[in-house]
């Protein structure tokens, strides 16, 4: 099946009813975070400066969560960064990186607009636009690391499902939407994630970026254009990643974090919890040193005494101790007053992150850690080798994603606005306005 075939005809009822399942669990998650998120620094500076700099066009979108009408590029520029603003959205193993973080921002900025100008987006219209998004996102960062060298950020691939998307939404004729791949993958921002990790800045893993280039993209190629082709999609080196488009699906693959925390320090989150649980002796007040082992590349995140939320969300060490010294980690604990909190540095200090040499060989199949608790008492405690809860082998169940959902969202959203988005997302396939049954979404988040 071609990819433009694949875009135009594709039907939710096509998936399993466990991958429909999956598709609605990741836009409840992203939702949610995105809720969590939009009063933090990084957000309002973004949508700071979709008002300024991107305050009209043909295509008008409303800022999530507080209702701005700006252009559709700036809503994707702020949406983006919003959905990544919060460490906490979903991912994917083979493709090391996520696409929902800038599918669903770009995608709902772009319905909002059609929306607007009197196109109605039903729910299942827009729950077929996010899988084809999702989908041939994560396919496309799957050819991307696979036929390069380098650890790309997300939004050096993900414009492309933003492309695929948009199109469906669109109706974009095949020449378009060849160009429009083309000039999405010629301009996505191929950038070097490691640098983040070891410098946290507020660009993390440019969803942003990859938002605004997939719907410039859509909106260039809509006016003549010409990029084709894209090499990721079309070259016969990337055939592979393709060939099975509609009989398999990417998206069953995805993980989910309980915590707002960097992928490779979840599996140590998720060891210390489960010794807290079984050992409830274990509190800040008791601990005399803890020891983490892991893969390298989680060792490299550190971040005992990090100045500010993105370090802390790019750190292991005091996202570990906040969930020892306040029995959580959400959005309150990574952000604002906690970054320099006694209470949570207090315990940080007492934290030894080294590599281990057997984890490290398993590493990226694997993404693994081992805790070790030494308590005041003389008492040893030793987790097990652990992977993270939330992997597809471990999933998180709709429970799980509830009770994230709840934590998260009700940070800024009031408990209507909450109950209103979560019961509009379990049922969308049922609405005839995506748009209508997602309003607390386009509206103040105090409201």
């Amino acid at each position: 099946m071609s990819l433009y075939i694949f875009c135009r005809d594709f039907e939710f009822s096509q998936l399993p009813a466990h991958t429909q399942a999956i598709l609605k669990k990741s836009l409840l998650d992203i939702v949610g975070v995105m809720a969590g998120a939009v009063t933090n620094e990084t957000s309002q500076t973004l949508y700071r400066f979709a008002r300024q700099h991107y305050p009209g066009g043909a295509f008008i979108s409303r800022l999530p969560f507080d209702g701005t009408q700006v252009s559709v590029l700036g809503a994707g520029w702020a949406g983006g960064f919003t959905a990544d603003s919060l460490d906490a959205h979903e991912g994917h193993f083979t493709s090391k990186g996520h696409a929902g973080a800038t599918v669903v921002p770009a995608i709902l900025a772009l319905a909002d607009a059609l929306h607007a100008q009197g196109q109605p987006i039903t729910g299942r219209q827009l729950l077929e636009a996010l899988c084809i998004g999702y989908e041939t996102g994560l396919r496309a960062g799957v050819s991307l690391i696979s036929t390069s060298p380098t650890y790309h950020a997300s939004g050096g691939f993900s414009a492309i499902g933003v492309v695929c998307a948009g199109a469906r939404l669109m109706g974009l004729d095949e020449t378009t939407f060849r160009h429009a791949l083309g000039i999405a993958e010629y301009f996505s921002a191929r950038c070097p994630m490691m640098r983040v990790v070891q410098h946290p800045t507020m660009l993390r893993d440019a969803h942003g970026s990859g938002a605004f280039v997939g719907l410039n993209a859509l909106l260039m190629a809509r006016e003549g254009v010409t990029g084709a082709p894209a090499e990721t999609v079309e070259d016969a080196i990337a055939a592979p990643y393709w060939d099975d488009l509609g009989s398999r699906w990417e998206i069953d693959a995805q993980y989910f974090k309980p915590w707002p925390v960097c992928r490779w320090a979840q599996p140590a989150l998720t060891a210390m919890s489960e010794l807290m649980r079984e050992h409830p002796q274990i509190c800040a007040d008791n601990i005399a040193s803890i020891r983490v082992e892991t893969f390298w590349e989680s060792m490299c995140l550190q971040g005992h005494r990090p100045s500010n939320a993105d370090e802390a969300q790019y750190a292991l060490a005091f996202p570990l101790a906040a969930l020892i010294a306040r029995g959580k980690v959400g959005p309150v604990e990574v952000t604002g007053a906690a970054i320099t909190a006694p209470d949570i540095l207090a315990v940080s200090e007492r934290i030894e992150i080294v590599e281990s040499a057997d984890i490290s060989a398993r590493f990226p199949k694997e993404i693994l850690s081992r805790v070790l608790v030494a308590l005041k008492s003389g008492e040893q405690l030793e987790s097990p080798i652990t992977a993270a809860l939330g992997d597809p082998e471990r999933p998180m169940t709709s429970e799980d994603i509830d009770m994230k959902f709840d934590l998260f969202a009700g940070v800024n959203l009031r408990h209507q606005a909450c109950f209103e988005l979560k019961s509009a997302i379990k049922e969308l396939e049922h609405s005839a306005s995506a748009i209508d049954a997602l309003a607390p979404l386009f509206r103040p988040h105090d409201q």
